[in-house]
């Protein structure tokens, strides 16, 4: 890296320092926040499309189709116009629609589905005789899932949580379309509309870092856990 690119970056990241902290604690509160939502909701909804799927040992038609419906018009929609769609919701529940909080809102219905949809695959992933055997001992639905699925599903899990983070990241960097902040609004404020392209590289060297970091610590805990 030479003077000319260094200089200049290391100027700016003087004048630009705190900022830059404090869109990583932005983003940081987006991912915080999202990913609870996405264990605290996202979980148990996967985990009811696929026991209430056909041929699940909990059949129901209702609540099938009306969780999957839900997961698949979410995924569908492209980010930003989910973003600018639930604006009415976002309003209604924050009194706002700008600042990280109320950006954060619809980063955790994006959250919820897809962490929900990765869990229902996970799940159908495991041997079908494995409720079959919780079953036939007479498990209830409740022991069948703590005591048998959720264990042999726990790697898979911890990986796909992995995967959804990263895809989180990803989506947070444009919500500071709606005031949201973070490390992807830092980079086009500060980077791109300032002409300042080393800060702008620098910017997306740290996402890329978090990237490889996230990444790395998700593959190492899934294999750790994974006893099979």
């Amino acid at each position: 890296m030479n003077d000319g690119f260094l200089d200049p970056l290391l100027a700016t990241l003087g004048d630009r320092g705190d900022d830059l902290v404090e869109s990583l604690a932005e983003t940081g509160y987006m991912l915080g926040v999202s990913l609870t939502a996405a264990v605290v909701l996202g979980l148990p909804l996967g985990m009811a499309v696929y026991l209430t799927a056909r041929g699940g040992i909990a059949h129901n038609r209702v609540v099938w189709t009306a969780g999957n419906l839900f997961i698949n018009v979410v995924r569908s929609f492209p980010f930003l116009l989910l973003v600018v769609f639930l604006i009415p919701v976002t309003r209604a529940i924050y009194g706002t629609t700008f600042g990280t909080p109320a950006a954060t809102f619809s980063l955790c219905v994006v959250a919820v589905a897809i962490y929900a949809r990765l869990v229902e695959q996970i799940l159908r992933e495991i041997s079908p005789g494995i409720p079959r055997v919780a079953q036939t001992l007479g498990a209830t639905l409740p022991q069948t899932v703590l005591r048998f699925l959720l264990p042999e599903a726990v790697p898979g899990l911890v990986y796909a949580l992995t995967s959804a983070t990263i895809s989180l990241l990803s989506y947070s960097t444009v919500l500071g379309v709606v005031g949201g902040g973070g490390v992807g609004d830092f980079a086009l404020r500060y980077g791109y509309q300032e002409y300042d392209y080393p800060l702008m590289y620098f910017t997306i060297l740290v996402i890329l870092i978090a990237v490889l970091v996230i990444q790395s610590i998700g593959h190492r805990l899934s294999v750790r856990l994974d006893h099979r």
